[in-house]
């Protein structure tokens, strides 16, 4: 195989995961409450990035990931006025933790594309 087709396909696979990273935050964002499934899917579908990318983007998709169960985790654990909760439940940290990942959450598609920039930019 030549150099070119090489670098080529590697391209391809570089941008599948980062299309497939868009498509999580997309989900994420879209009510804030990721599915199992869609957490699994995902890290299947960028398990390879260990071997396309530095080691920021392979930490960046696992902050992502672990970002998204923190994020569901309270989610499940929320409970309004109207349900009971356990006695050991604390709504203002159930409250704060998913304010904070859904801010976070809201932020990442700007980090995320300088995060990608540098192996996707082909402007050079």
């Amino acid at each position: 195989m030549n150099e070119r087709k090489l670098e080529f396909d590697q391209y391809e696979r570089r941008l599948r995961i980062y299309e497939r990273m868009v498509t999580f935050l997309r989900l994420v964002l879209r009510d804030f409450k990721p599915e199992i499934n869609d957490l699994q899917a995902f890290s299947i579908d960028t398990a390879e990035a260990d071997f396309l990318f530095g080691p920021e983007i392979s930490q960046y998709l696992s902050e992502l990931y672990h970002g998204a169960w923190r994020l569901r985790n309270a989610t499940d654990e929320y409970r309004d006025f109207t349900q009971r909760a356990s006695p050991d439940y604390d709504h203002n940290k159930v409250v704060k933790e998913i304010t904070t990942q859904e801010e976070w959450f809201t932020n990442q598609f700007g980090v995320a594309k300088e995060k990608f920039k540098k192996y996707l930019d082909v402007s050079r």
